[in-house]
């Protein structure tokens, strides 16, 4: 029997503890799972990986390969760091785009190599092999998983982690996923992805923004059978504590290069549509995400011209001058409270340019970012964004009933 386990939210263990005397959770396997766990209206929310006895016992005795990036940090300590002083036997790191430390630019190859700090073995899942292979897990009895997602479709760890808990169900190695609070799970929103268009910036048919933390989405992949012909992995989600969708998380480490504060990831689900156009959104500025132009737009009062830099060695429209906007400058109540995916960035853009057939890049990967081909087509055919939010509405309920299903913590509905 395939086993789908969650374990219950109890407050953190204070790291020194757990070193000083190796405390464990009363909490056991066999008690009663609860369905979501219960919020805490004081404090902060604490990320499962704080949660150290919770999942330790776990991890003991057992070789472990870690799918982690920068984000995977304990307080001030790496996790990665914090599991080698307290003796867990990793056995090797499995790296996603941008690399364990998080420095790589957007797409660019991953290699495989050796971390400097601890001396093991680097695997890259964004290179040649985005899913773990046989050979990569021989020697292993056990994967986890801690990455921090921003709840966009097309942020590529939550394709990582698919293609991790694919892996893992035929090769018979049990996963575990610390979660992380979604800076944007308080709202779901945007067009559902058509089951043809599925890339690695979109692997299943869901909206946008699809209001889940990264352990919620992967109880849903697994039970709604997304796995390859039908499989499911064997898998356990430590929930992170005082935390539910009504709740906003700033962030303490940025989860790419160009999404380096809170703005730019609250903008991000609508701003990133542009990338599939010849707007650039900032990257190779100190603005990513936070800004969008284009050479030769008519409106606008911000002037950029995107250069290479550190996560961005190649950016759109490199050494051009850009004409458009900032929004860098938003309050971040307001960009909490907008609960929605704002299409006027991108429709009343397209209206003012002046070279409108070149508009959209001569490729898939505008409609790869959309889910469909439906979205340019309502933006070249004038079609207001009232117009276009309802007609998203018939799938959009479809996926509010199946998401609600594996929800570990309370709605914001």
């Amino acid at each position: 029997m395939v086993k789908l386990k969650t374990i219950v939210a109890i407050p953190s263990l204070m790291f020194f503890l757990v070193l000083a005397c190796g405390q464990k959770s009363s909490q056991t396997n066999n008690d009663m799972p609860k369905t979501k766990v219960e919020h805490q209206v004081s404090g902060q929310p604490v990320p499962a990986a704080e949660r150290v006895g919770e999942y330790l016992p776990m991890l003991k005795g057992k070789r472990i390969a870690a799918v982690v990036n920068q984000t995977a940090m304990v307080g001030q300590v790496h996790l990665v760091d914090t599991l080698v002083h307290l003796g867990i036997n990793l056995v090797k790191i499995l790296a996603p785009e941008h690399g364990l430390r998080g420095a790589a630019s957007d797409g660019e190859t991953i290699k495989d190599g050796r971390d400097v700090s601890t001396g093991l073995p680097i695997v890259s899942l964004y290179g040649s092999n985005k899913k773990p292979t046989q050979a990569m897990l021989a020697d292993v009895d056990l994967v986890f998983f801690d990455i921090q997602d921003v709840g966009a479709r097309f942020y590529t760890y939550i394709s990582t982690l698919s293609y991790v808990m694919e892996a893992c169900a035929e090769h018979n190695v049990p996963l575990l996923v610390l979660d992380r609070p979604n800076p944007n799970g308080h709202y779901v929103d945007g067009p559902v992805l058509k089951k043809t268009f599925s890339s690695f910036i979109g692997l299943h048919e869901i909206p946008v923004v699809y209001g889940m933390t990264i352990g919620e989405y992967a109880r849903m992949v697994n039970g709604e059978g997304w796995l390859s012909n039908g499989i499911r992995c064997n898998l356990e989600v430590v929930p992170c504590s005082g935390y539910d969708h009504r709740t906003f998380y700033s962030l303490p480490v940025k989860p790419s290069p160009n999404l380096p504060n809170m703005t730019a990831i609250y903008l991000y689900p609508s701003l990133c549509f542009f990338e599939g156009t010849v707007v650039s959104i900032g990257r190779g500025t100190d603005k990513q995400f936070q800004a969008f132009g284009a050479p030769g737009a008519t409106v606008g009062d911000y002037e950029f011209t995107p250069q290479p830099q550190i996560g961005a060695t190649n950016p759109p429209q490199k050494g051009k001058l850009c004409r458009g906007f900032d929004l860098s400058g938003i309050p971040i109540d307001i960009l909490q409270q907008q609960k929605k995916l704002d299409l006027h960035y991108l429709i009343d853009f397209y209206k003012t340019y002046p070279d409108k057939p070149n508009f959209f890049l001569q490729t898939s990967h505008f409609d790869a970012l959309a889910g469909s081909t439906v979205l340019k087509q309502q933006i070249k055919d004038g079609l207001s964004e009232d117009a276009i939010r309802e007609s998203w509405q018939k799938d959009l309920n479809e996926f509010k009933v199946v998401r609600k299903r594996y929800l570990l913590y309370y709605d914001f509905e």
